[in-house]
């Protein structure tokens, strides 16, 4: 059994799908407080098999304890955590408590449970401004805001674990820009409150939600003088995982970027978005937010040399599913739903 945290997010069921289709059994935790657990429910409907859910919280280290023992956890996938930048630095303790605090009360429980596989998602915030591009994982480390700290605290602190009991098998996976959403467009990235990336407001303005696309910053060194980012397709992300978890056979920590190696302009991503749906999507240049940099994408030869993994679903693959997500739940879960067949989750 695989313990998934933070399973009910916009990545988290994206690899219940992965890791489902696999075989492989999954014990979701979620304290859903910016998650809806309906997201799990269709994923069970795409994969026609049935998961466990647990409605709790990674600070709850009894909890989690408990989950690990009664269901016999092998291993845990660990992506429950904050995650927006900006909100991070206006609430850095909150941010710090629950994604390292957080973290620390999951490896505990883990350690007392005697189960110590993890796979961890980190960030590529971690890397902070590019002394070099693509970015590969010896790039000095260098965060420039709390949320990237808190995953570079994490990063260090599993090192540090490792080193100090030789059992421990750690996969740290440093995400670039997960965007899309499964081609049945059952399941997508459904944020609250206005969206802290680009995919998913540029889809809520195609599809009447929001006005337009406020565009940070139009005087980059880049060919169309706006940011470029590398933008991976969740579904290929979710890949990674599975990846990275059949590769954890030998003690030790394994650190991986899963990104495409391409860079694409936040221009270019609107442009490609209106071709693939059809829509016009207004925008506003303003002034450049404090700490973003011009370009940032990454080296993922690694990934590739030793997993065998590689993104394979291109800017208008992604922009199309992320579409087909949004135009079937113009109001995300909070919205109308269709009916599913859906399968009742499993109950311990």
């Amino acid at each position: 059994m695989i313990l998934l945290t933070g399973g009910a997010g916009y990545i988290g069921s994206h690899v219940s799908v992965a890791l489902l289709d696999a075989g492989l059994d999954v014990v979701a935790v979620d304290n859903l407080s910016n998650s809806s657990k309906a997201s799990l429910e269709r994923a069970q409907t795409i994969c026609g098999r049935s998961l466990v859910f647990r409605h709790a919280d990674i600070c709850n280290e009894e909890a989690i304890y408990e989950v690990l023992r009664a269901y016999e956890v092998t291993a845990v996938v660990h992506l429950a955590g904050f995650k927006a930048v900006g909100d991070s630095n206006a609430q850095p303790m909150t941010y710090y408590e629950n994604n390292v605090l957080g973290t620390m009360r999951l490896l505990s429980a883990m350690k007392r449970a005697s189960v110590k596989t993890l796979v961890f998602s980190s960030s590529a915030t971690v890397y902070g401004i590019p002394a070099y591009l693509p970015l590969d994982e010896k790039h000095p480390l260098g965060p420039t805001n709390p949320y990237g700290r808190t995953k570079f605290f994490i990063e260090e602190m599993l090192k540090d674990l490792c080193k100090s009991d030789p059992d421990w098998r750690v996969g740290i996976l440093r995400y670039f820009n997960p965007v899309g959403a499964h081609e049945s467009g059952l399941i997508g990235e459904d944020p609250i409150g206005i969206p802290n990336n680009l995919l998913p407001l540029v889809a809520q303005v195609a599809v009447g939600r929001r006005e337009k696309v406020f565009i940070f910053g139009n005087d980059y060194d880049t060919p169309d003088g706006t940011g470029i980012r590398d933008f991976i397709h969740v579904v290929d992300l979710a890949s990674g995982h599975l990846c990275v978890l059949n590769h954890l056979k030998q003690p030790g920590v394994l650190t991986v970027n899963l990104g495409t190696g391409n860079g694409h302009s936040v221009l270019e991503v609107i442009q490609t978005f209106e071709a693939v749906s059809g829509r016009s999507v207004p925008y506003e240049f303003g002034e450049r937010r404090t700490g973003d940099v011009a370009a940032c994408y990454a080296d993922p030869t690694f990934a590739e040399r030793t997993l065998g993994w590689k993104s394979v679903r291109s800017l208008a693959r992604m922009c199309a599913d992320h579409w087909r997500w949004q135009s079937k739940n113009p109001d995300g879960y909070r919205g109308a739903q269709y009916q599913t067949n859906k399968l009742k989750f499993r109950v311990g």
